[in-house]
């Protein structure tokens, strides 16, 4: 459990470090399964996002652990629609850079946040993760959306787990929630 803590803090670190949003490197040159599968992982925005959502889900709704992450992936399917079709979201790299922020702050506050609440907020910055991803695609593929569609369902997996691990101890919980926030505020403040 440690070590899963210590790979989380060495990525929430090397976030603070980076620009905005990293894994957007212009429109076009994504396309297939393997493109999908790796976009959520190239940026540490998407890759911290997607992550907090499952550990929140986990420490704020133990009990009803996968409707975050549920509400997160249709969501993001949603946005990556609105972007197929033309539909444009405003300042959807302020927006991704936000919900590392405050998905952290959701972290440390646990069950602080309502949870219907917390579920509302993370669909909607999963909508702007999703026309991320799909503004990258060149081209609207169903192989891309299914690709980052499993991609990030393993993040929030991983995050649920993460989350489990570390629900009863609360300066565990704080610390990593402190470390996704700080990430997110050096992007929302840095870029």
């Amino acid at each position: 459990m440690r070590r899963t803590v210590v790979k989380l803090g060495v990525a929430a670190s090397l976030a603070a470090l980076v620009g905005p949003a990293c894994a957007h490197v212009g429109a076009g040159y994504a396309g297939g399964v393997a493109a999908g599968l790796a976009h959520p992982l190239l940026g540490l925005d998407h890759l911290l996002a997607m992550a907090a959502v499952g550990v929140w889900s986990s420490v704020a709704m133990p009990l009803r652990v996968w409707t975050a992450p549920a509400a997160f992936l249709m969501a993001m399917s949603g946005g990556a629609a609105l972007a197929f079709v033309g539909v444009a979201l405003p300042e959807i790299e302020g927006m991704i850079a936000l919900s590392v922020l405050a998905l952290g702050l959701m972290i440390v506050f646990g069950a602080g946040l309502p949870g219907i609440a917390g579920i509302g907020l993370a669909g909607l910055f999963a909508l702007f993760h999703g026309h991320a991803h799909a503004s990258e695609a060149a081209g609207a593929t169903f192989a891309y959306v299914g690709g980052f569609t499993l991609s990030t369902a393993a993040l929030h997996l991983f995050g649920v787990s993460v989350g489990l691990k570390i629900a009863s101890s609360p300066w565990l919980r704080t610390s990593l929630g402190m470390l996704v926030a700080g990430s997110g505020a050096a992007l929302v403040f840095g870029g």
